[in-house]
């Protein structure tokens, strides 16, 4: 395991900083009070996901949504099997930009949707403006863009719900989305979502926390304008981070008067290159490095996951938070944020865990 040294001492790994054993933490928790559904993840490569699975069935995850490649979907079945859906997506490793995320994705969704899945996902987060400049179309990844609302009404037609990423952390509006003429502020990003919500009555989901949990005033406000606007809590470290923040009293509030409408999600991303170890030249194979490294990243989510919405436990986060870095150069990389456990009650836990997704997926 890699060893990361700071001012206040040695740790493990970023996913594990205080060297647990995951498989022995997961008896920290009591079974669920339903079988979990994770609605957003990442899955690719079979070794990993086989780490994943073993994760999974310690800390009651009993099926998971995936943003798997179309191509990789046998694979991924083979190790997953029933316990896996799909989440229709271009294909980004397609060096033709424009028709990967333009007509080739019509296909795409087709192929996807024979093959069970039952969410599309639209991809618009700030720094997809610079991808779009890098293929020769700053707006190719706007939310609203013309070929984007040819694949909804695909995706609508075919029955599928719509899954989106509108936002990123506000940690990353005053650090890197800082050039406010190419990026503008947070609160546009929501514009365009806004008005296809009108548009596109079928069920939306939000990505993490609607792409705001520092905000859960502004959260509602969305909520109540648009009733078919459903948000998922992925993005580990983003939503232990701000989640944390919030009196506990807020958020039990808060997920009590949308129960329903907030599903749980991880946003776990496995691959191979987490088994690979090497000299961690890759974004990817810096995350992990071999197989016990590569569990720690997996498991490590659910673990936090689930003591901050089912513990009251107030305790540092074992999963290192970059971001804190980012806003603050009095912090390492591998510093981590207050995990304070909110400690939802059964039925919330319920809907939130399964009986949401089940109504849209």
């Amino acid at each position: 395991m890699s060893v990361f040294r700071t001012a206040t001492g040695t740790f493990t790994n970023p996913s594990n900083r205080f060297g647990v054993d995951y498989r022995v933490e997961a008896a920290s928790f009591p079974a669920p009070p339903v079988p979990i559904i994770d609605v957003h993840s990442h899955i690719h490569g079979t070794g990993a996901a086989t780490l994943l699975r073993e994760a999974m069935d310690l800390y009651g995850i009993d099926r998971i949504h995936s943003m798997t490649r179309l191509e990789d979907i046998p694979s991924i079945r083979a190790v997953l099997g029933d316990r896996v859906r799909f989440i229709a997506v271009p294909d980004f490793t397609n060096p033709d930009r424009l028709a990967a995320h333009g007509s080739q994705f019509l296909e795409r969704i087709r192929e996807f949707r024979r093959e069970g899945a039952s969410i599309c996902k639209f991809w618009a987060a700030p720094r997809g403006i610079d991808f779009g400049i890098e293929a020769g179309d700053a707006k190719l990844l706007a939310l609203d863009a013309p070929h984007r609302r040819r694949a909804m009404d695909e995706a609508a037609g075919l029955g599928m719900a719509f899954m989106a990423h509108v936002a990123d952390p506000d940690t990353w509006f005053a650090t890197k989305y800082a050039d406010r003429t190419r990026y503008g502020t947070k609160r546009d990003h929501y514009e365009p979502l806004e008005r296809l919500l009108d548009e596109y009555r079928v069920p939306w989901i939000v990505a993490h926390m609607g792409g705001s949990p520092e905000d859960l005033g502004f959260l509602d406000t969305m909520l109540e304008a648009h009733p078919n606007l459903h948000i998922d809590a992925s993005a580990t470290k983003w939503i232990v981070r701000e989640i944390s923040r919030h009196h506990a009293d807020r958020v039990r509030a808060f997920m009590q008067r949308w129960t329903g409408r907030v599903l749980f999600g991880s946003d776990i991303v496995t691959n191979e290159e987490h088994l690979s170890g090497g000299e961690k030249k890759t974004e990817m194979a810096a995350k992990a490095s071999d197989q016990e490294s590569a569990f720690d990243l997996y498991a490590s989510r659910y673990w936090a996951l689930r003591a901050l919405w089912e513990t009251d436990w107030d305790l540092e986060s074992p999963i290192s938070d970059p971001d804190l870095a980012m806003v603050d150069a009095a912090r390492h990389v591998h510093d981590a944020p207050r995990l304070s456990g909110k400690r939802l009650g059964t039925e919330v836990l319920r809907e939130f865990y399964r009986g949401a997704v089940l109504k849209i997926a």
